[in-house]
């Protein structure tokens, strides 16, 4: 019985040390006594478990009492010294960042909804957070495509601050003017959302896609690529996918997390090898799932990308896929965390539910990780203590320019019992203010100023709140600004581009065409004379910005002013109409004080 008893109080002293230990010991001297105070505290528990003498039983339990107390607060004393903030209501951040998806896919607007208001997906997770939580019915991203969206969120900065390597060189080459593609790499070391949480003594975690710290697909280092056509099993492929996969992880983790796994490089289609090109959901899960059950005794921040429901979506590519297919290799043995079997679970719930044929299975099976996630956070008793983020990173109906369709995304945040604004929040919202909202409420107090972005937590907790006046976007060779429902548009080319001849326009567009083709896509254009695009400088522009190409009557004027209010859809521009020549004049000085604050030119 006594023996018992021990084996019960030594797991609780084990579960208070792990509370009571801090992730970063901010002196030398104070670390050695907190072990003094809890060796005591050990020591007291033994003594009152072997005590005979009932009547001193109290003021032993009082003494262990007291060095909880001790140890507690003042670790908590510590750190609170530091960021000023406190252990105890340090709230947990899981951040999920969702790959193109499109307004039909939230159930809480009417894109989501049929005429007779019933959902179009099958979402619980999603609409849990739509219940729950709280939607960011202004939301707009800086700069709408993959990796520099990845760099709006993770750095609270816009994109044309990037420094690395391939991104200042490509600077160079367009005159001095900054072009954000997909090349706004965050280089290792750079303070990202892990450094900040870091410093504030949290554990951090980086789960499933990347796509925007740099690492030796970027720079091309790492040795021999494999083939399109290799084999992942074979043993000097599977040695060349391990040391590239080992080297992402540790990038990664130089750029602030503790934990870097279940990791894309990119997207599949873009892994190298085709026999790796699939979506896997549970493994990135899995991935979230670990994070949480490791550290979900102290403070933690969990970042998780999917790369659902971009390319590929397939069902042979995507959700029918075998769960053992992942960027690293064929796993010996697929994922469990997800509802099983895989897909017959997924068809199964599709067809109960009415959608068979809609193609909704890889909605759900992204919708199904959420809910992995809130399973685990409630398994662990932290889901109370937990603020979530769900954000889609761009618009995806004109994705790659700064039309509506491209610049608008999607966004909930949620915490148990919900924030006091309600269920909508209509404040403007940017993606660079995602971090430095969510660092105010982690208690930070010193870094809230560094950042291009903006605290919206006042707005959340209803109270005075003065936000963001106007919004600014950067993409390409475009820049844009929005102001009290005004869009002044401008894109601008390199002189030399300007000048290219015929046969320099044709050798263009053909080696961009090649490159498509190299990875299983068409040409987008076949005629040399055709305007350039705004996201890449192509005849016939892009791939990404194509819809916004064909539907955007007025896409190649280099200066475009919409009334966005009775214009929605960006078909009328208003550049030469006098009666707004003041408007555009205010307009065009915003956008110029946004230009001159950051690094490159861009002449107005």
């Amino acid at each position: 019985m006594a023996q018992n008893k021990f084996k019960g109080f030594k797991g609780l002293f084990l579960r208070l040390n792990s509370i009571l230990t801090i992730s970063k010991p901010f002196t030398m001297l104070v670390k050695p006594l907190y072990l003094i105070l809890e060796i005591l505290l050990y020591h007291y528990i033994n003594i009152y478990l072997s005590m005979k003498v009932f009547v001193l039983k109290p003021i032993i339990l009082l003494l262990i009492v007291s060095l909880i107390y001790t140890c507690k607060t003042d670790k908590g004393k510590g750190v609170a010294d530091k960021n000023d903030s406190s252990e105890i209501t340090k709230p947990n951040v899981v951040f999920f960042i969702a790959d193109d998806m499109y307004p039909w896919m939230f159930n809480n607007i009417p894109q989501g909804q049929s005429e007779d208001g019933k959902p179009l997906n099958l979402t619980p997770s999603l609409d849990r957070l739509a219940k729950e939580g709280v939607w960011l019915d202004n939301m707009k991203v800086v700069s709408p495509v993959c990796t520099p969206s990845r760099y709006n969120v993770l750095t609270g900065n816009y994109a044309s601050r990037a420094t690395n390597e391939a991104f200042i060189g490509f600077t160079e080459k367009n005159d001095g003017q900054t072009v954000i593609q997909w090349n706004s790499y965050i280089v290792p070391g750079q303070p990202t959302m892990g450094t900040y949480f870091q410093d504030l003594g949290y554990k951090t975690g980086f789960v499933g896609k990347n796509h925007i710290i740099e690492s030796l697909s970027q720079v091309g280092d790492g040795g021999e690529k494999p083939e399109l056509d290799a084999d992942p099993t074979d043993p000097k492929v599977k040695e060349g996918l391990e040391y590239r996969y080992n080297e992402l992880q540790k990038d990664i983790k130089r750029s602030g997390f503790d934990y870097a796994d279940k990791l894309y490089h990119n997207n599949p289609n873009w892994l190298g090898i085709r026999a790796l090109a699939y979506q896997n959901m549970d493994w990135i899960a899995e991935g979230g799932v670990e994070f949480i059950d490791k550290y979900s005794n102290e403070p933690f921040m969990l970042y998780i990308a999917s790369t659902l429901p971009h390319a590929p979506l397939k069902p042979e590519l995507s959700w029918k896929a075998d769960r053992r297919i992942t960027p690293r290799g064929i796993l010996d043995k697929a994922p469990t965390v997800l509802p099983q079997p895989p897909v017959e679970s997924l068809k199964k719930r599709i067809k109960e539910a009415g959608y068979q044929g809609k193609d909704r299975e890889n909605l759900l099976w992204l919708d199904d990780a959420v809910g992995a996630l809130f399973k685990k956070l409630e398994e662990e008793g932290v889901l109370d203590n937990t603020i979530v983020v769900f954000f889609n990173d761009h618009g995806q109906d004109y994705k790659g320019t700064l039309y509506e369709g491209g610049v608008n995304s999607q966004a909930f945040i949620w915490k148990k019992g919900g924030f006091e604004v309600g269920n909508v929040l209509e404040a403007p919202v940017s993606n660079v203010d995602f971090l430095p909202t969510l660092l105010d409420f982690a208690g930070d107090k010193t870094n809230l100023d560094k950042f291009d972005g903006k605290s919206f937590k006042p707005a959340l907790e209803a109270k005075a709140y003065q936000g963001r006046t106007s919004f600014y976007h950067e993409l390409g060779y475009a820049r844009a600004v929005v102001k009290d429902g005004f869009k002044y548009y401008a894109v601008r080319y390199p002189k030399w581009a300007t000048e290219f001849t015929f046969e320099q326009r044709k050798d263009t567009l053909q080696k961009y065409t090649a490159f498509r083709e190299s990875f299983g896509e068409h040409a987008i254009s076949n005629d040399p004379n055709a305007p350039y695009g705004q996201l890449e400088m192509v005849p016939g522009g892009g791939g990404a910005e194509h819809n916004a190409y064909v539907n955007h009557p007025n896409f190649s004027s280099p200066d475009q002013l919409y009334d966005l209010k009775n214009d929605p859809e960006e078909q009328n521009n208003l550049i030469d109409n006098p009666k707004y020549s003041e408007i555009l004049k205010e307009l065009k000085n915003e956008l110029n004080d946004y230009t001159k604050s950051l690094p490159g030119k861009f002449n107005l």
